[in-house]
């Protein structure tokens, strides 16, 4: 289990958003409410460029987040030791203040796919995820914050709830988690259980970080409601709920608007900033 005591570096109980170049002279000009930012490890793994001079530049006014979707922490054979080199060069320089990773596969053999897949919850996988986030903690050298999927089937062999899982996840690595509200949300209508059930089980103690994004409504081949995980739009008023049935039991944590396809103009995603500080606010420190 890793040390992470000397690391000083903490994100603040404060709204962030997930850094688009776009938005690069709009955040240095008029950044607030947002106070912290995060990133996708797999866009700066490349040696130089504007990409990383942009970062560099960030990082010495913001907190940075640094979020990995590319180590396939699920995946039933190794972690690639190439991408697990390149994610702790990342982190060795710029030094963020949190790092998290999903509870999902993407990877099989040689191929990559697209999609962050769930899995089943069984002792088996408990064990391999459990070896996978020790060798990610001990490269990196940093502690792992790990994020609940969205889910849209259920596994037949899971002798685990998710929330049981992540709580002995994090307890056998000292790993701790991220909470992804519109996850919860999707998954609860997708597989037709209460959201704020799952959260009465969820191990809120060890929650790090809190993310929030949009999702798109669809329907499957009996008609039920389907949503899907999909970053590109508004957060809903039930999710923005949900969080403050979160925040009512975690109290502060650094929240997270993420928005990653359709990405709308500097203004929108501040004012869905400006939304996740007022929930902030309503919540005894």
């Amino acid at each position: 289990m890793l040390d992470n005591s000397n690391n000083d570096n903490h994100l603040p109980f404060a709204a962030g958003v997930g850094y688009k170049p776009q938005h690069f002279n709009q955040i240095l000009n008029d950044a607030a409410p947002v106070k912290w930012l995060e990133v996708h490890a797999e866009n700066y793994m490349g040696d130089g460029g504007r990409p990383l001079a942009q970062l560099r530049h960030l990082s010495e006014r913001f907190p940075i987040s640094v979020h990995g979707v590319g180590l396939s922490i699920g995946s039933e054979g190794p972690l690639n030791p190439d991408h697990l080199a390149r994610l702790k060069h990342l982190c060795d320089w710029l030094n963020p203040a949190s790092f998290s990773e999903h509870l999902a596969w993407s990877t099989h053999d040689s191929h990559f796919f697209n999609d962050l897949l769930p899995l089943p919850y069984t002792d088996t996988t408990l064990n391999r995820i459990c070896d996978h986030i020790d060798q990610v903690q001990e490269v990196v050298g940093r502690k792992m914050l790990l994020e609940n999927p969205s889910s849209y089937l259920a596994f037949d062999e899971s002798t685990w709830s998710e929330p049981d899982f992540l709580r002995e996840v994090s307890r056998r690595t000292g790993c701790g988690l991220l909470l992804d509200v519109n996850n919860v949300f999707v998954s609860a209508t997708n597989l037709n259980y209460s959201p704020q059930a799952y959260i009465d089980e969820y191990p809120i103690e060890n929650v790090g970080e809190i993310h929030l994004g949009g999702h798109d409504e669809d329907e499957d081949d009996h008609g039920h409601p389907l949503l899907i995980d999909s970053h590109g739009r508004e957060v809903v008023d039930p999710v923005w709920a949900l969080l403050d049935y979160v925040l009512e039991r975690s109290g502060p944590k650094p929240v997270l608007v993420e928005w990653d396809t359709d990405v709308p103009e500097w203004p929108m995603l501040q004012a869905e900033a400006t939304r996740a500080q007022n929930a902030l606010h309503k919540v005894p420190a």
